[in-house]
């Protein structure tokens, strides 16, 4: 296994989704009254775990047809289209 590479996933993933709508909805859910937090947890986990199996199965099959460079090009030009938008909608 490739630490560096974990580590990098792990922050990049770690970061995105904190504090994002995810994380409130989770938070939602686990706050009413007689809810079991394990249940809230699993279920919140599995989600998330699925969710990540299907990038992962989504990057690879494009980066089949696609050089992995110029994906990260237009991944990195996506990101600041939409910091731009979001600035200029505030």
């Amino acid at each position: 296994m490739d630490l560096k590479l974990f580590a990098l996933v792990f922050g990049t993933v770690f970061l995105a989704e904190l504090g994002d709508k995810t994380q409130l909805a989770t938070l939602l859910f686990a706050a009413r009254e007689d809810t079991p937090l394990m249940t809230v947890f699993l279920a919140a986990s599995a989600a998330l775990i699925l969710c990540s199996a299907l990038g992962v199965l989504a990057g690879g099959l494009v980066a089949t047809y696609v050089d992995p460079k110029v994906l990260s090009y237009v991944a990195g030009v996506g990101f600041i289209v939409i910091g731009a938008w979001t600035i200029l909608a505030a």
